[in-house]
C-alpha cells in the first residue's frame, strides 16, 4: 500500500529531450497549430456566412472543424508551454482534465464522421428524399446526440481512471495525457479500463454506412454515374481514411510495439496533422467553399450574376 498512491503530478517527456531541438519543435508546433486553427475557422466562417452552404453536409463539416480546433487546442498549447518554460510537469487533475477534453473532441470527430457518412449514404441512395430526410431539425438533433455521447463516453473513461492508483515519480513517455499511456502508469489492476477502451473503439465506427454506399453505387448501371456518386463522398472518404488510419495505428503501436517513440509519431499524425489537413482536403476540391471564401475576402473580383 505504501507504493500505491494518487500522485501529485505526472511528467510528460515530450517529443524529444534534446535541448537543441526544442526551438525547432516550438516553431514547428506553433506553425501547425496556427494553420489548423485558421484553416478550420475559415471553414466555419465560409459555411456560416454563405446561405448557399446552409446544407446538411456543410453544417456537419463546420461542426467537425470546431471539434478539430478543440482537440488540437487541448494538446498543443500545453506542449508549447512546456517547451517555453522547460518544464515537463502536469498536475494529476490537469492530466485527467486534458485527457477528458481530448476524448470528448476525438469522440465528437468520430461520431460526426459517422453522421457525415450517413448523410452521404442518404444523398447517394435516396437522392429524391434527401432534403426531406436530412431536415434541419434532424441535423441539429444528430449533432446534439454526438455531443451527448462524446461527453458521456469521456466521462466514463475519466471516472474509470479515478479508481486507479498510481506510483510516485510517474513519467509518461508521450507529449500529452493519452488514455492508453495513463492506464499503463497504473499500479492497480487496469483490466476494466482496457475492456471499456476496447469496446468504445469497436463501437465507434462507420464501416456499416460505407458498406451500404459501396453496395448501392455498384448497382448503378453506368460508369459515369458511379464516378459521380463516388465523387460526392471523395473528400469525406479521404478524411475518414486519414483519421481512422492514424487512430488505428496509435492503438496498435501502443498495444503491440514496446517503442514509445513510434507511438508518439503516429499520435502526432492524428492529433495535429489530421486536423490541419482537413480544411485543405475539404476546400481544395470544393468549388462552393472556394466561392464562399472569395465572396468574403475578394468581393470586388466576383462577376455579378443576373
Amino acid at each position: 500500500m505504501e507504493n500505491q498512491t494518487l500522485t501529485a503530478e505526472f511528467l510528460l517527456l515530450g517529443l524529444s529531450e534534446d535541448p537543441a531541438l526544442q526551438p525547432v519543435l516550438f516553431g514547428l508546433l506553433l506553425s501547425m497549430y496556427l494553420v489548423t486553427v485558421l484553416g478550420n475557422l475559415l471553414i466555419i466562417l465560409a459555411v456560416s456566412s454563405d446561405s448557399h452552404l446552409h446544407t446538411p453536409m456543410y453544417f456537419f463539416l463546420s461542426n467537425l472543424s470546431l471539434a478539430d480546433i478543440g482537440s488540437t487546442s487541448t494538446v498543443v498549447p500545453k506542449m508549447l508551454l512546456n517547451i517555453q518554460t522547460e518544464s515537463k510537469a502536469i498536475s494529476y487533475a490537469g492530466c485527467l482534465t486534458q485527457a477528458y477534453f481530448f476524448m470528448v473532441f476525438v469522440c465528437m470527430d468520430n461520431l460526426l464522421l459517422t453522421v457525415m457518412a450517413y448523410d452521404r449514404y442518404v444523398a447517394i441512395c435516396h437522392p429524391l428524399h434527401y432534403m426531406v430526410i436530412m431536415n434541419p431539425r434532424l441535423c441539429a438533433l444528430l449533432v446534439l446526440i454526438c455531443l451527448l455521447i462524446s461527453t458521456v463516453d469521456a466521462l466514463v473513461h475519466t471516472l474509470m481512471l479515478l479508481r486507479l492508483s498510481f506510483c510516485k515519480h510517474l513519467q509518461i513517455p508521450h507529449f500529452f495525457c493519452e488514455l492508453t499511456q495513463i492506464i499503463r502508469m497504473a499500479c492497480s489492476d487496469a483490466l476494466t479500463n482496457n475492456i471499456v477502451e476496447f469496446l468504445a473503439t469497436i463501437f465507434l465506427g462507420i464501416l456499416f454506412s460505407y458498406c451500404k454506399i459501396v453496395s448501392s453505387v455498384l448497382r448503378v448501371p453506368s460508369s459515369g454515374g458511379k464516378c459521380k456518386a463516388f465523387s460526392t463522398c471523395g473528400s469525406h472518404l479521404s478524411v475518414v481514411c486519414l483519421f481512422y488510419g492514424t487512430g488505428l495505428g496509435v492503438y496498435l503501436s501502443s498495444s503491440v510495439s514496446t517503442s514509445s517513440r513510434k507511438s508518439m509519431v503516429v499520435s502526432v499524425m492524428y492529433t495535429m496533422v489530421t486536423p490541419m489537413l482537413n480544411p485543405f482536403i475539404y476546400s481544395l476540391r470544393n468549388k462552393d467553399i472556394k466561392k464562399s471564401l472569395q465572396r468574403i475576402f475578394f468581393p470586388k473580383n466576383l462577376q455579378p450574376t443576373y
